[in-house]
């Protein structure tokens, strides 16, 4: 595994999708560039699991019980992350982008061959949220109660979630 060049940054609630006030979006540069196919293994060993392989979805979702992990395994893409005027992120194969929960996440353009390996803490199974006014303060009550996972989906017991993530 490389080193990775990190960077983190919060998106605001835009009234439709409410992105996360308390934790940061973080993104991890190049760190699985010597060995895209150990993502899923090492989210797993690291108690991320509940484990995927697919492209993201072409439209605004969030997931108010519980936070994710998307590793690029293939291909190259960009994901708009916050709704309509969040932030765009460029991914390529050996990025990874953890998501706190409640954070809007979309597919803007990919590559023919862009896959991601997606992962939860502990498993948890997600829930599918859209802008959904009717749902907007139960979901921010869900967001609230999802725990900070105790490792880090790349690093383990060290990692920038255990720096970064604190409540």
């Amino acid at each position: 595994m490389a080193a990775a060049n990190e960077r983190s940054f919060f998106l605001k609630d835009d009234g439709q999708i409410p992105n996360n006030p308390y934790l940061p979006v973080i993104v991890y540069q190049a760190v699985f560039n010597d060995n895209p196919n150990g993502i899923e293994e090492t989210f797993n060993r690291h108690n991320w699991t509940g484990s995927w392989s697919d492209g993201i979805l072409g439209y605004h979702h969030y997931h108010s019980n519980t936070h994710e992990v998307l590793g690029v395994k293939s291909g190259q893409a960009t994901v708009l992350l916050g709704g309509d005027a969040g932030e765009r992120v460029d991914l390529k194969a050996g990025d990874v982008i953890l998501l706190p929960a409640g954070t809007g996440h979309k597919l803007v353009e990919g590559s023919e061959d862009f896959e991601v390996i997606g992962a939860y803490p502990e498993g948890t199974s997600p829930n599918m949220k859209e802008k959904d006014p009717a749902g907007r303060a139960q979901a921010l009550q869900d967001i609230r109660n999802v725990p900070v996972p105790e490792t880090d989906p790349v690093y383990g017991d060290t990692g920038p979630l255990l720096r970064k993530w604190v409540k």
